[in-house]
């Protein structure tokens, strides 16, 4: 479901506020790995308060798949694998920036309303003779998984063949946002995914929120800029188990169907963009996206 709602008009540019959500039912979602007997805890803080050149980057890359190691192809019955990517970069050519910016890891399962990866940033800049300001940020979500029991690089499993299964799947969701010469502004930000769990109704997870608003000490009451957006999700998901007689319709023995655990039953592609530029009284967006058996 997505709502574009239009605030108001500044001198160049609207205030935006979208919100995306996008929910899997009971008859498809991901199934989270769960976490390693090892596991890592790690934060990161940033507070910057400077007039010149800065140069601040944050990368990470997690890969974790259950049961078992990380698989090298197709995914075997029951296994399940998630590829997390967050990146965080801001650059200034000098100007004056002021910058709060915490990163939190945990790699050990999560429930719901609780996050492998958690970011906040809030930051002000102001130009000083002709600087400006760039940056980045992006997350990206990537969980696929073939087929189940029900009692307990992307890798789909939607091309070989292999009781109640939990069908296969393949679902990728990224958030991104690009700040272009910026010449004035305050900004904040806020990013959240889950991906490993040991509950099997905890669904994935990815929230990202944007806000650019104008530096109330410029006295110009505008931002000066320009704000990119995007937020994309891919989805696959199959129907069936991994019973090669799997989906009898009674008529006859010879009518079993033909097995479909492997077969695509649901695709859902979709895309939002938004870029704004010149004079911003205020721009919001955010972007809420879950999926699982039970959300």
């Amino acid at each position: 479901m997505v709502w574009g709602i239009i605030v108001r008009y500044g001198k160049l540019i609207c205030a935006v506020l979208v919100v995306f959500i996008a929910l899997m039912g009971s008859a498809a979602g991901d199934r989270l790995p769960n976490q390693t007997p090892e596991n890592q805890v790690f934060s990161i803080s940033t507070v910057i308060d400077v007039t010149g050149f800065v140069s601040d980057n944050t990368v990470l890359s997690w890969v974790i798949g259950s049961p078992g190691a990380i698989p090298t192809g197709i995914l075997g019955a029951s296994q399940s694998i998630a590829d997390i990517t967050y990146r965080d970069s801001i650059m200034t050519n000098g100007g004056k920036l002021s910058m709060n910016k915490n990163f939190d890891f945990n790699s050990q399962d999560q429930s719901t309303g609780l996050y492998n990866i958690e970011a906040q940033k809030v930051l002000t800049y102001a130009s000083v003779e002709g600087a400006h300001l760039v940056g980045e940020e992006e997350y990206t979500l990537s969980v696929a998984g073939n087929y189940a029991s029900g009692d307990g690089n992307i890798r789909c499993v939607f091309s070989t063949g292999a009781g109640d299964s939990l069908p296969a799947f393949c679902n990728i969701v990224t958030a991104k946002s690009s700040l272009i010469n910026i010449n004035s502004a305050q900004i904040s930000t806020k990013g959240q995914i889950r991906a490993v769990t040991s509950d099997a109704g905890t669904p994935a997870e990815l929230n990202y929120q944007i806000a650019v608003t104008p530096d109330t000490n410029s006295g110009s009451g505008y931002a000066e800029g320009t704000v990119k957006t995007v937020f994309a999700g891919s989805i696959m998901e199959a129907r069936d188990g991994g019973d090669t007689n799997y989906g009898y319709d009674g008529s006859a023995a010879s009518d079993y169907k033909t097995a479909t655990w492997n077969k695509t039953a649901a695709t859902n592609i979709w895309k939002d963009s938004t870029a704004v530029t010149g004079g911003i009284k205020n721009f919001q967006k955010s972007f809420a996206y879950k999926s699982g058996f039970r959300v």
